[in-house]
């Protein structure tokens, strides 16, 4: 398996070397030179695998350049079941919500260290990216941007280790108590936070501003673990597997071979999302991809009328689900490239209309959204999202977090006879205690191991949105 560019400048690159160099040298996204198809029959041998084992078969299928034992390993580690890491033995568990509604699930992807779904991802690419670096003797300094869970997720996955210092970006204010608490209160000396006086759009541009410096980025060996890094991305496609095949195991032999499933992701930077499009794309029977945003609805916009046009920072709201309060999203640019036969040629012309015009109009290609890719969308406000948590409590007993409360909202708007909805689960509600209250009255608890995350001390660095002082700073302090 080799990887390009959606923007065409880089040569073929193998799977070890895509993971340390994130954005591709032209700018562009690291996209697959051509997606690994897998059989119902493939599907069906893979029934009765846990997750680590799940993992290391879809992976297979992209990092052909790691030896499989050490690959297994690695999912292993990365996806081990005890109270630091994994805490359900089913590492992703699927919980009916019957009683909302009996063609509706979760599906369970907060049970990590940071409880949200980016652990998934990015406990695998902990690993992966110590294993290349030690394997070929190089450092790297990953520089990344978060709107919340993101951040978090990378420090706990890369804190001590070898070869790695980390550079996490956050917007000044706009993440809740406890995501600061878990980013800011860690020691590990290759952990630098900066709260960056802006918008998360801000923190991501400053990391393409840098990224983009091919001198800077190489003397410093940058990397990212954002979502525009592929390991990040393919790491997520297991659980989408995963996910229908859980659903599916009470189905007869005859019966799986027809059965459908959709989803609903809670979408911001749309790599969670895109990561289902990959699997759909490899053999995953999904009937509908369901893109649920909030009031940042720049994302519904596009896949409603085919008009991607971003919002500047000033005109992103500060939302009940910050994770999600991005309007200009990285991964769409994986998306776009695969509606335009992924032509590179074709997706520049786009990016310039961007440029000229500050959005791309591509109304005429908006009914394949649905018809080709099984992709449509809606938004949730801070009352839906609110009302959708005290619903779900008064129904089920379970307490969900904000951002699946605008996946649950959406998802109803698109439930379909015969068709199970399973709802991409984003993270614990103890994350998000103001919004918990208001819609039930009380708190959800945190986890034993983190009940006093919030007394400890904090350090971070506050900065303003400028170039220069982040590049000072990542000089003077880069491995």
């Amino acid at each position: 398996m080799k990887y390009l560019s959606t923007r065409g400048g880089m040569d073929p690159a193998g799977y070890g070397e895509i993971l340390l160099e994130g954005l591709a040298p032209d700018g562009g996204l690291v996209v697959p030179e051509e997606l690994p198809r897998v059989s119902a029959e493939t599907r069906e041998a893979w029934r009765g695998l846990d997750y680590p084992s799940l993992a290391t078969e879809v992976l297979s299928l992209f990092a052909t350049d790691i030896p499989r034992d050490d690959l297994a390993r690695m999912c292993r580690d990365a996806y081990a079941v005890r109270p630091e890491n994994f805490v359900d033995p089913a590492v992703v568990p699927l919980v009916p919500l019957g009683d909302v509604d009996p063609r509706l699930s979760l599906v369970g992807l907060s049970e990590g260290p940071t409880l949200a779904f980016k652990d998934m991802a990015m406990q695998f690419l902990g690993q992966s990216l110590e294993y290349v670096l030690r394997r070929s003797g190089r450092t790297i300094n990953i520089l990344g941007a978060t709107s919340g869970d993101t951040g978090s997720a990378a420090e706990y996955a890369l804190r001590g280790k070898e070869g790695i210092g980390v550079f996490m970006l956050s917007p000044q204010g706009r993440m809740s108590a406890f995501q600061r608490a878990q980013m800011y209160s860690l020691t590990d000396e290759n952990i630098h936070n900066i709260a960056v006086a802006g918008v998360f759009d801000d923190c991501q541009n400053l990391i393409k501003q840098l990224s983009g410096d091919l001198d800077f980025k190489r003397h410093h060996r940058l990397g990212t673990v954002n979502s525009i890094n592929l390991g990040r991305i393919s790491a997520q496609i297991v659980y989408y597997f995963w996910a229908w095949l859980r659903q599916t195991d009470a189905l007869d032999a005859a019966e799986r071979e027809t059965a459908q499933v959709s989803m609903t992701v809670p979408s911001g930077n749309f790599g969670n999302i895109l990561s289902g499009h990959y699997a759909r794309q490899m053999g995953v029977p999904i009937r509908r991809l369901v893109l649920a945003a909030n009031e940042n609805n720049v994302l519904d916009e596009f896949f409603r009328t085919g008009i991607y046009a971003p919002r500047a920072s000033a005109e992103t709201f500060l939302t009940s689900s910050p994770s999600m309060d991005i309007s200009k999203a990285s991964n769409l640019e994986r998306f776009i490239f695969d509606l335009l036969g992924r032509d590179p040629e074709r997706l520049a012309a786009a990016w310039r209309e961007l440029d000229e015009t500050g959005r791309i109009d591509l109304s005429d290609e908006q009914p394949r959204f649905a018809e080709e890719f099984g992709i449509v969308s809606g938004s949730s406000t801070h009352a839906d999202r609110v009302a959708t948590i005290r619903e779900v409590h008064e129904t089920s007993g379970l307490v969900i977090d904000p951002h699946t409360a605008d996946g649950v909202k959406v998802a109803r708007e698109h439930l379909e006879d015969r068709v199970p909805m399973l709802v991409l689960e984003t993270a614990k509600p103890a994350k998000f205690p103001e919004i918990v209250v208001e819609a039930i009255g009380a708190s959800d608890p945190l986890p034993e191991h983190l009940s006093e995350l919030l007394d400890l001390p904090q350090r971070v660095t506050a900065m303003p949105n400028d170039e220069v002082q982040l590049r000072e700073y990542v000089e003077a302090r880069a491995v």
